[in-house]
């Protein structure tokens, strides 16, 4: 998803490290947190908020007969937490009836994983655990050799998603990484447009040289704009996300295997990069034409699933306001039971249950004073190995 380097989604390390230690990293995966989460968090958080809509994805993209995994790659977008890829990555998976083969694993940035802030609502590892890969050059070759699901990467990185307002819908510089991938391993790129993500956090603007001094306790950007002063009171918003009505719309697939006329090993930089940039302009007219025709309605609206009166009562755990309690009980509920599955139950009171169980999630919830915490948390986990 993101990168350290520019311009990159994949870093491209000059000391490699062992295949133990990449295969390490890869395992980390839980499939039965994975498959949790989506059912008891993610769905209903879709349902209920952004009610978000796949158009083209059937039929689910097939592998071809050497059997690699399909790359996915999309525009990234939102100037906030990553909550396209989130939605996509479940409701893909759903879509799958839970079933790894066609569903993907994401690349994410190392900053996303390695930072204790950035994992979503401080969980350790969370980012790991769900099937997420550091995004190194050597991690995404071991997933192109494993054959258990697709690959999802955003070849825009972190200047997708840290573009800014002003930027919207502008493909940043894409990476070629995922063009050697394709080409080297002979298989497909499934590129989608993703509509509406850019509302998650609209209007905001990103300044370089304060990502500078956030880099420091492992954000890589921070938004600013008209909700900015309100998370400094207010931690829960840092990872908040408004009901924008995400929309994922399938283009044509890509063969970059058959835009060259020399075996791979003989492809210089220069044709990859020409590869990349006739991949790059067919994915940016794509996605002109998905918003044209899908990014009139900006935010999701209509009745609420299940709108009775007792639903409506425990609507707010669905919103930002109450994702750390959820992700944080949900976290507990799975320990609890060693990873057997289990449905999780929500009514009006269960805050107060969630809250007593898990203390930290306090922090969240403690204007400006709750950031005390959060930050040394982070700091430590993010600086202290």
């Amino acid at each position: 998803m993101r990168t350290t380097t520019p311009n990159s989604s994949v870093t491209q390390n000059s000391s490699s490290p062992s295949k133990q230690t990449i295969d390490t990293q890869v395992s980390n995966f839980n499939p039965a947190y994975a498959h949790s989460l989506v059912k008891n968090l993610i769905i209903p958080i879709n349902d209920r908020y952004f009610k978000c809509k796949l158009i083209g994805f059937e039929p689910l993209p097939q592998r071809n007969k050497n059997g690699r995994p399909l790359i996915y790659i999309s525009n990234h977008s939102g100037m906030a937490f990553p909550w396209d890829g989130v939605v996509f990555s479940s409701i893909l998976f759903k879509n799958c009836n839970y079933q790894l083969k066609n569903a993907v694993r994401p690349l994410a940035a190392p900053a996303l994983t390695q930072s204790n802030l950035m994992n979503a609502f401080m969980i350790k590892d969370f980012w790991k655990i769900c099937g997420a890969v550091e995004a190194r050059y050597q991690q995404f070759e071991t997933l192109m050799n494993q054959q258990d699901s697709n690959v999802f990467v955003y070849p825009e990185g972190v200047d997708g998603i840290g573009k800014g307002f002003n930027h919207k819908y502008q493909l940043q510089r894409f990476a070629t990484s995922f063009v050697r991938m394709a080409i080297k391993y002979q298989t497909e790129v499934i590129p989608f447009a993703t509509v509406n993500g850019e509302y998650i956090n609209p209007y905001v603007l990103s300044w370089p040289w304060l990502n500078k001094w956030s880099k420091k306790i492992g954000i890589p950007y921070i938004p600013i704009g008209f909700h900015t002063l309100l998370l400094l009171v207010f931690p829960w918003l840092f990872y908040y996300g408004l009901p924008a009505k995400l929309t994922y719309v399938r283009g044509e697939t890509i063969r970059p295997y058959k835009m060259v006329d020399k075996p791979f090993e003989e492809l210089t930089d220069f044709d990859i990069r020409a590869v990349r940039d006739k991949i790059k302009n067919k994915v940016q007219k794509e996605l002109n034409m998905a918003v044209e025709k899908y990014g009139k309605q900006r935010f999701s609206k209509g009745k609420f699933k299940g709108s009775t009166f007792k639903e409506l009562l425990k609507l707010w755990y669905y919103t930002p306001l109450g994702w750390p309690l959820l992700f944080h009980e949900h976290h507990r509920l799975f320990m609890k039971n060693h990873g057997k599955p289990f449905n999780m139950k929500v009514s009006f009171w269960s805050g107060f249950k969630y809250l007593f169980r898990n203390p930290f999630t306090l922090s969240f919830y403690l204007p400006v004073i709750g950031w005390i915490p959060l930050l040394i948390r982070g700091y430590w986990k993010h600086n202290i190995k």
